[in-house]
């Protein structure tokens, strides 16, 4: 059991976990980002840290002492030409922890760890909210707006004067395209009416024969004796 005891083992023996912790730290230098267990990936915020916090003194001293850590030529000339100057400014929390759930196999808990500075999703989004803050204008300083208002209206009027004067050249070389286009764009006279109606067509005989309706029988009054 561990009681009282800072470091954590990893289930490795010392050599090895120093081993271990050096290849990781060089692999998040080169790449600022790497992918790993939790419990490594704090393992490693403790032992790279002050790594990066002693190259901020670019002297012989300090790069002996880096690279007696990290064991690699190419990690430590990044570290100090590269990753030194980005966080030369940053007093401290240098890298970054996120969590990425869990392992299939054997269900470790998995998290990416990335130095803070080289996060450029992070940095982009940070870019719109300092370009919001407004800078004091002087009373001869023209607003942006006000200049874009009036690039528009002197191009909008050299639009139109280079329209009218095109047709007027079209019109005085050719004239007789001129007259042409105005005979076409008159409308055109409504159509002629007859002046006499068209006879109606006689019906077609069907050929039966009409049958006419009997006469009624006229009956005279009867003449009584008297008369």
């Amino acid at each position: 059991m561990r009681h009282n005891r800072s470091v954590k083992s990893l289930g490795r023996k010392s050599g090895h976990r120093k081993a271990m912790l050096a290849n990781m730290a060089s692999s998040l230098i080169l790449h600022k980002r790497i992918e790993t267990t939790l419990e490594k990936a704090k393992a490693l915020r403790v032992y790279v840290e002050p790594l990066i916090t002693k190259s901020k003194e670019d002297t012989t001293h300090s790069r002996r002492i880096v690279f007696s850590y990290l064991k690699q030529k190419e990690a430590v000339a990044e570290l100090f030409r590269v990753v030194a100057p980005k966080i030369a400014d940053r007093p401290g929390g240098y890298t970054r922890i996120i969590k990425n759930g869990f392992r299939l196999g054997d269900g470790a808990n998995m998290a990416y760890i990335e130095l803070v500075d080289f996060n450029k999703a992070v940095l982009e989004a940070d870019v719109p909210a300092k370009e919001t803050v407004k800078k004091p204008t002087t009373r001869r300083s023209r607003s942006r707006k006000s200049v874009e208002k009036s690039v528009e209206t002197i191009a909008e009027t050299g639009t139109e004067t280079s329209a009218e004067t095109s047709t007027e050249e079209v019109a005085e070389k050719s004239p007789k395209a001129a007259k042409s286009t105005a005979k076409k764009a008159a409308p055109k006279s409504a159509p002629k009416t007859a002046s006499k109606a068209t006879p109606k067509a006689a019906p077609k005989s069907t050929g039966k024969v009409a049958t006419k309706a009997p006469a009624k029988k006229v009956t005279a009054p009867r003449k009584t004796g008297n008369a």
